[in-house]
Parts: C-alpha cells; structure tokens; sequence
C-alpha cells in the first residue's frame, strides 16, 4: 500500500467521522452549556449531519492542497445517484396516500394472525415489510415501517428497551429483506450486473435464508415483549384511509417509475417533480412531504459517497487477504463502519474472484447492516424520523449496536449454517 497524502488524509477524517457518530450527545451537551453557540452544536449534534461536514473538510483540504481543479474533479467523479434516489423514494414513500396503503395491506393481514390486531401488525411492519423491500426497494420499506411504527407503537407510551429492541430487528431486517431480488439492496446492485446474479440466483442463494432470518427474528421480539405489546395494541386506533382509490393509485404508479428509473438520475428526478406538481395539486390528501427528513439522510450519504470514494487503499487489500469464511465475518464486522454498498463495490473491481467468496462478501456485507446508522443506505432514514421518539431526540449508537447484535447473530447463523 503506498496511499497519497490525500488518501491518508481521507482515512484520518473517515475514522474522525465515525468517532463524531458516536459522540453526538457530547455536541448537544455542549448545545446546553453554551447558549450562545448553540445552533452550531445542534448541527453538529445531528447524525445526518457527521459524514456531510467530514466531507466538506475532506475538499476544503484537497482544494488548499491541490486547487480548485482537483477538488471539483474529485466531486465530479463520485456517483451521487443512491443519495438522490433515497431522497426522492423517501419523500414519495412517506406520503399519505402511500401510507394509507401499506396501513390498509398490514392491517389487513394482521387480522388473519392468531393474535390481537396490534401485536400482529408489530409483527408484520418488522417481518412483512423488509421483505416487502426487495421489491419497492429498501429506503422505501425503510421509510414505510419506519413512519408507521412512529405513528403507532413509538407514539405511545413504551419502554426505551422495546424501542431500542424494535430499530434493531428493523434495522437487520430491512438489511437483508432486500436479499431476494438482484436490485433492491444497495449491496446486491454494486455487483448483481457484473456478476450476472438474476432473480433466480437470489432467491435461492439468499432469499430464503434470509426470509428466515426476517421472520425468526420479528417473531424473538414480538415474543420477548408480548406483554407490552398486548397493553399498549388494546389502546391502539389507527384511523381508516380517506384517500380516494384513484390518488392512492397515481402516488402507486409514481413509486413504481422511481423504481424503474432508480439508476437513471435524469430520469427519476423528472418523474419526481412531476409527482410534486400532482401533490400540490391535490394538498387534500397529502400530510406535508418529509423534505427535511429526507433531504438530511441525502446529505449524509452524500458524504459517505464524498469520503468513502478515498478508503479503497486500504479496504481492497484488506478483503482480499482474506479466505471466504474470514471475508464473511470479516465484512460484516467492517460494515459496522463503513457503508455495506461500498465494500461490496471495491469487491466487484476485483477479477478472478470464486463465487464462493462473492457470496460470502454480500452475505457478510448484508448481515452487518444493522448494526450502525452508517451501515446500510436505508438506516439513516430510519433514524431520521424515529429519532424524535426516543430520549434526547436521539437514538444513542451504541443502544443500536447493542439491540442489533442478537438479530445479527440469527442472520449469521441463517448465511453460514442452514
């Protein structure tokens, strides 16, 4: 390895990057003990916001060093596409009508469950709705169980474990529900083209394992908190759709070109202002769009794009030393701090690999998705709306990790056991 002073520089500012994730409460302590500089430590305090700010260092440095040129041709080099199709599959998926639907469909099975309402549609927002993800894509079942367990569960008087225990099975969940088709995940689509990994391949290389994972573990938690669960569904009403049929089909049909069109910038940021015109058409059946919400996850994958695009150095050589038992582990371990998208990425530019060494990399890439906010694309969506519901307006990283190792450790053993 023989990394520039650039690269040296991006990997000192990545590592800063990721200690700032899990330091965010000292920037709000800050926040109360300096009134008077306390907008800058709220900024600074907000996880959406870590990786975007490393970032503008990382080219602030480049163009001191190097000069506008190199700087803007850095920018220009790195693909903004995924954090532009999570901003506008966020603001699309968390829209009313499209609520309204996913509410009515979870409802409607839950009620063919053995259980009470609530309690089966908690089930069902953790196992139901990853799955539904390799279809609608991750950020958008992400945003969709996310939104809806704020509304529901977390807008109820619960305790701090469950909630922590829910966002890290949903977290897991949403990682590897993505598994069963070649486009969903973040992961799978890096390297599903190049290594011609059809619909058939995942399904039956990682689909149903993961499945498996998916249900076993919304079942563990629903089970550890039966009790809670059965308390808080008994007071839960969830009001019925007033979206005509017809607008819950047009907001359908837009989700459905995002997706179609989720590689192709040009094309689905067109489609989305079009779906804004219709929505200010018809503000009737519209709550306000999470502009805020999504626009913040945007930047911060932004900046895991801006500062990830300079680790290749040292993550290369480091997966490439390894056997496929050691590059399952060790991605997984790996993608706790660094985006799971990216590592199977630098594995796709590498020739020669054995297919069992590929399917170890997503596997492990997948699995560790849960474990930190920056681990998997969707997860920064997640934390953005169901922050507010938590302590301090925060959800801690480490109470996250914590809550996402034992849905990890079933995920580990579906992958490398069954």
């Amino acid at each position: 390895m023989n990394p520039t002073t650039i690269q040296l520089i991006a990997a000192a500012l990545f590592a800063l990057a990721i200690i700032h994730t899990f330091s965010t409460k000292f920037f709000e302590h800050l926040a109360h003990r300096q009134p008077q500089h306390a907008g800058i430590w709220h900024l600074l305090g907000e996880v959406e916001v870590v990786f975007g700010f490393w970032a503008m260092v990382l080219i602030l440095f480049i163009f001191a060093a190097n000069g506008k040129h190199e700087a803007i041709t850095y920018l220009e080099s790195r693909d903004f596409t995924e954090p532009m199709f999570v901003f506008v599959i966020m603001v699309i998926a968390g829209t009313r009508p499209i609520l309204d639907f996913a509410a009515a469909s979870v409802r409607g099975a839950a009620i063919v469950l053995p259980v009470n309402t609530g309690t089966a549609m908690y089930f069902l927002l953790l196992a139901f709705v990853p799955l539904l993800g390799s279809f609608i894509t991750e950020p958008a079942a992400m945003t969709l169980a996310a939104l809806m367990l704020r509304d529901t569960l977390f807008s109820k008087e619960v305790s701090t474990r469950l909630k922590y225990a829910t966002v890290g099975v949903l977290f897991v969940n949403i990682s590897i529900g993505g598994t069963l088709t070649p486009f969903a995940a973040p992961p799978v689509l890096m390297v599903a083209g190049k290594w011609n990994w059809d619909i058939w391949f995942m399904m039956t290389t990682f689909g149903w394992k993961a499945a498996l994972a998916v249900v076993v573990n919304a079942f563990a938690v629903t089970w550890l908190f039966r009790h809670e669960l059965g308390h808080v569904s008994q007071k839960d009403t969830v009001a019925a759709s007033q979206t005509p049929l017809p607008v819950v089909l047009i907001h359908i049909v837009f989700l459905a070109l995002i997706v179609l069109f989720a590689h192709h910038p040009a094309a689905f940021m067109g489609i989305f202002l079009f779906f804004l015109g219709f929505t200010a058409a018809y503000q009737q059946y519209q709550n306000p769009l999470i502009l805020r919400e999504a626009l913040l996850v945007a930047f911060f994958l932004g900046g895991l794009v801006v500062l990830g695009g300079q680790q290749q150095w040292w993550l290369q050589p480091l997966l490439l030393e390894m056997d496929d038992t050691a590059v399952f582990f060790g991605a997984t371990a790996l993608t706790a701090v660094t985006d799971n998208a990216a590592l199977t990425y630098l594995g796709s530019l590498v020739e020669g690999l054995s297919e069992e060494f590929k399917i170890a990399l997503v596997a492990g890439a997948v699995t560790g998705g849960g474990l930190t906010v920056i681990a998997n694309a969707p997860n920064p969506a997640g934390f953005a709306i169901l922050k507010g519901k938590f302590h301090e307006q925060s959800i801690h990283p480490l109470g996250l990790l914590i809550a996402a190792l034992p849905p990890t450790l079933v995920t580990i053993i579906a992958f490398r056991v069954l």
